[in-house]
């Protein structure tokens, strides 16, 4: 009988390891540095840890709520792409009814971590934006029936990672976290650009919008090129622009991810994609997780040489 009970938790354990492995719970390594370092650059220095726990969880909650829905919304597109036929829903290993019942569980779960920010914290910002950026993160895999736009659309819904952090820790606005959003959105748009190459012959087939599909590989790597090109420049205007202005220990790290960009488009060609993998995910992660711990200890180190200041002319 006890068998029996513990049969069914088993079976759900193993339906939603098959989910995370699917929505690639990993690929989180984007975004999360950013909201990270945002929130850091906000209280200029440690945020309060309940703050700082909660953005934790609605980055996740919100990137699960965006990758269940773009498995549901492109399961028939899925199952044309050789690449992605066997994804958990073309595949038959979960069923769409699942997948939706764990997107639910994931908005609800994100709107009542919103809700804390008022509860704790009397900010009301993140509870009264948490149905705007929802609807904005789920809507990615609609763009692509329609825009080539789409890579830069997926762009700005990871881009929302920073200014929702600064808004939840400061309730407003400033040009930082506009700067930053901006950033990783072509940063994004860019690398999105070189993975949809690997879709090329499938997207024309079925009729998927995208920069390859439209202009072929290698205008399309060019155009991600220029992308990153300008990303670059928003890197080094969020160091000038921050206040104080961010030092060596940021652009240091701003220095490494060009080279790092400089590689991944290097690896990377018209007639080569045997290395998108590497240049998508490895060089990508390396990059924000290096560009977001290097600003949270250039922020900290700042702050550390504030305190002292102000203890010397007290």
């Amino acid at each position: 009988m006890s068998g029996m009970e513990l049969a069914p938790p088993s079976y759900s354990g193993s339906k939603l390891q098959s989910l995370a492995r699917d929505i690639k719970i990993s690929h989180t390594i984007f975004a999360m540095p950013w909201a990270v370092f945002a929130a850091f650059l906000a209280a200029g220095g440690w945020p309060r840890a309940g703050q700082l726990g909660l953005i934790v969880l609605c980055m996740i909650t919100a990137r699960t709520v965006a990758m269940t829905a773009n498995r549901l919304l492109d399961a028939k597109l899925d199952a044309q792409n050789p690449r992605t036929a066997r994804r958990a829903i073309p595949s038959g290993a979960l069923s769409p009814a699942f997948v939706t019942r764990v997107l639910v569980l994931c908005a609800a779960a994100f709107i009542t971590s919103t809700a804390m920010f008022l509860v704790f914290y009397h900010n009301r910002w993140p509870l009264l934006l948490s149905g705007p950026v929802l609807l904005f993160v789920v809507a990615y895999p609609l763009l692509k029936k329609f825009t080539r736009l789409c890579h830069y659309y997926l762009g700005a819904a990871l881009g929302l990672a920073p200014v929702c952090a600064w808004i939840a820790i400061r309730g407003d606005l400033s040009i930082t976290p506009i700067l930053m959003a901006g950033a990783v959105l072509l940063w994004t748009a860019g690398f999105d650009i070189i993975y949809a190459c690997q879709d090329y012959e499938s997207d024309v087939a079925c009729g998927v919008f995208s920069v390859p599909a439209k202009i072929g590989i290698g205008p399309a790597l060019w155009v991600s090129r220029l992308t990153h090109l300008t990303c670059i420049s928003l890197l080094i205007c969020i160091g000038f622009c921050s206040s104080p202005p961010l030092g060596a220990l940021y652009f240091t790290g701003v220095g490494i991810a060009v080279v790092l960009m400089i590689v991944e488009h290097s690896i990377v060609g018209p007639d080569d994609l045997s290395k998108v993998g590497l240049a998508f995910f490895t060089i990508n992660g390396i990059i924000s997780l290096l560009l977001g711990t290097l600003g949270v200890l250039d922020v900290l180190v700042k702050a550390s040489s504030g305190d002292v200041f102000r203890n010397v002319w007290k």
